[in-house]
């Protein structure tokens, strides 16, 4: 029955005229390159005709994506999830361009784009087929997305038989099966151990996930209740908000909607041009960045030879900016990419910095693909944020990410200075470090995995009027929050003995940066227990700005053969946290004289084998 359905809606008519939605998708890019306004709309007829119902039609499907990421994000059993709310909806039109997006990791504006453009170039509509009430699955980072374990759920919106736009929903997972447990693993050095790998597959028809994809992804994580809880989270928002938009259509009309969906698109090219043209001064602004990659060290093991080395990441951009709002993003010099876990897709570089220019620079304006249609990219393939080779791993893509953008936060904030647009400046967004990986089996006797999203809440740049705040958002979730002590504790067998803010880890100036934080944790009742640290310390990639001081860099703290278990037992002083000083250690004295100590500045390791009563500094 399923083939009858594919003969009568596929190929061909899924728009309803007799064109393929490749054919419809190239004549848009056409229009949009020779016109320069998207799908060569000139004249936005349905905003101007009808004002307050085109911001009626907006506030509706707006709120309508809100509304299902709070919703949704509650059936999630998942801490990243429900605490940190480390997941985004948006909405498509036909040829994956976005209309709208929720709040949340807006990054995945592109990514999931990225994925729906992919079925359209690949002839999707043909085989598997794209039908009313099915669903497709997608973490290929070849395709766009950032790292394995952003898992995207994209469902297609029909009406009356004809397709008219997409919804995709997705959310970071605890873990995605890799070489090692955790969502962003370090210890392969190729796309082959990034773990399980979806490339746009079909997992559901009929509103219903297919049994063999429940039955084989549950099997290839090590988290299979999270990792199920999460894809209902996904299907769930994704099908309110096809509900909302038939409820729209029915209450507005299917030409009113498919107007909106393209115009709005306009309006936000129009909205950043206008925004840079106002906030920004024209000229070129060059800027660098950098971060280390600490592979020589005896606890990085991977298995590669020719990835034990020590290098460095360089990110340096120029930024051109137009009289009339046209702007240039040139990322020429970039490192290539490397055998490790950081580099990223084009798709993922081009889509993350709308994250920060959502809260500067385009607030007031529609936060959809119009921004990237007003944006001229250079990124020269071969290099770390465009690779050319398939084997590329990407698990740990934010290492790099979060440090290349810092160059153009600072050359942006240079412009917004020079225009006296003083609260926007921002010193260098936190490079969000230490990440807290590892796994083996919990305090309830199961195969579990940990990433602690505490990295969610580190510290803000310095503004040009006022401090930055500690530990308040991160550069990829501005909804960021660090979660509650207890429900790590519940998902994690790592005992807090102290949460505390970062003392003098923001950059000082007439304004500092914000301070991070630090969390000392004790592993409790678990077994065959990995742990692994994800930073940088050797180098940092945030320097101050007029004169301003750089943040500091990070180091690792673990401890082994603690005692502990011998001093709770008599009551004696224990570490609880306030490492305010790294050169005048705290944390040694109220341990065994005995203990096994690393404290250095190797931020980079794979995993390691950690025993009860063991110490991880985060």
């Amino acid at each position: 029955m399923n083939i009858m359905h594919n003969k009568e809606v596929g190929l061909g008519n899924l728009l309803k005229n007799g064109e393929t939605l490749k054919e419809f998708r190239d004549a848009i890019i056409a229009r949009t390159q020779a016109s320069g306004h998207y799908n060569g709309l000139s004249k936005l007829e349905f905003r101007d005709s009808d004002p307050i119902g085109y911001e009626k039609l907006f506030s509706k499907l707006r709120g309508g994506l809100v509304h299902a990421r709070e919703t949704a994000k509650k059936i999630a059993a998942s801490p990243i999830v429900e605490q940190e709310g480390e997941l985004c909806f948006t909405l498509y039109n036909a040829v994956g361009d976005c209309v709208l997006t929720s709040t949340g990791i807006i990054i995945h504006v592109g990514t999931m784009g990225a994925a729906i453009k992919y079925m359209i170039e690949n002839n999707w509509e043909a085989n598997p087929g794209i039908n009313p009430g099915d669903m497709f699955t997608n973490n290929d980072c070849a395709i766009g997305n950032v790292h394995p374990c952003d898992i995207a759920t994209i469902v297609p919106i029909f009406w009356e038989g004809k397709l008219i736009g997409w919804v995709g929903g997705v959310t970071h997972v605890i873990d995605t099966g890799s070489v090692t447990p955790g969502s962003m693993s370090t210890g392969q050095t190729q796309r082959f151990g990034d773990g399980y790998m979806i490339t746009c597959r079909k997992t559901g028809i009929n509103d219903e996930p297919l049994r063999d994809w429940l039955h084989e992804s549950q099997r290839s994580v090590r988290t299979p209740k999270y990792w199920i809880l999460d894809e209902k989270t996904r299907i769930a928002g994704c099908h309110m908000i096809r509900d909302l938009v038939e409820e729209v259509i029915r209450a507005d009309g299917i030409e009113a909607y498919e107007k909106f969906a393209y115009e709005v698109i306009e309006e936000g090219r129009r909205g950043l041009q206008s925004r840079i043209k106002a906030m920004t001064l024209p000229g070129k602004y060059r800027k660098v960045s950098f971060v280390d990659v600490p592979y020589k060290h005896e606890d990085v093991q991977v298995s590669n030879a020719f990835a034990k080395l020590d290098s460095i990441m360089h990110s340096p951009v120029e930024m051109t900016i137009k009289a009339d709002g046209k702007w240039r993003l040139d990322f020429e010099g970039a490192s290539r990419w490397g055998w490790h876990t950081f580099n990223a897709h084009q798709v993922a570089f081009t889509s993350g910095i709308w994250v920060m220019m959502c809260q500067t620079l385009v607030p007031t304006q529609r936060i959809n693909d119009g921004a990237y249609f007003a944006t001229e990219f250079r990124l020269p393939k071969g290099t770390w944020c465009n690779p050319d080779d398939r084997r590329t791993g990407h698990a740990y893509a934010w290492h790099f990410l979060v440090s290349g953008w810092a160059a153009l936060w600072r050359g942006l904030s240079q412009s917004y200075f020079s225009r006296g647009y003083l609260e926007e400046v921002n010193a260098g967004n936190a490079n969000t470090s230490n990440w807290l990986q590892g796994g083996g089996i919990n305090q309830d006797g199961e195969i579990h995995a940990v990433n602690s999203f505490e990295a969610s809440s580190c510290g803000t740049g310095a503004c040009a009027v006022k401090d930055g705040l500690n530990h308040a958002a991160a550069i990829w979730n501005p909804e960021g929050d660090m979660g509650d002590i207890e429900i790590w504790e519940m998902a994690e067998p790592l005992l807090y003995l102290g949460r505390n803010v970062k003392a003098n880890s923001g950059g000082y100036g007439k304004y500092r940066g914000g301070c991070g934080f630090e969390t000392l944790r004790m592993v409790w009742n678990a077994q065959d227990w990995t742990m692994f640290f994800m930073g940088n310390g050797l180098m940092n990639s945030d320097w101050g700005m007029m004169g301003g001081y750089p943040s500091a860099t990070g180091y690792r703290f673990e401890a082994h053969k603690t005692g502990l278990d011998q001093r709770i037992a008599i009551g004696d002083s224990l570490p609880l946290g306030g490492d305010i000083d790294p050169t005048n250690p705290d944390f040694e004295r109220h341990i065994d004289a005995t203990a096994v100590v690393k404290r250095d500045k190797q931020c980079i390791t794979t995993e390691d084998c950690y025993a009860n009563h063991d110490l991880y500094l985060n």
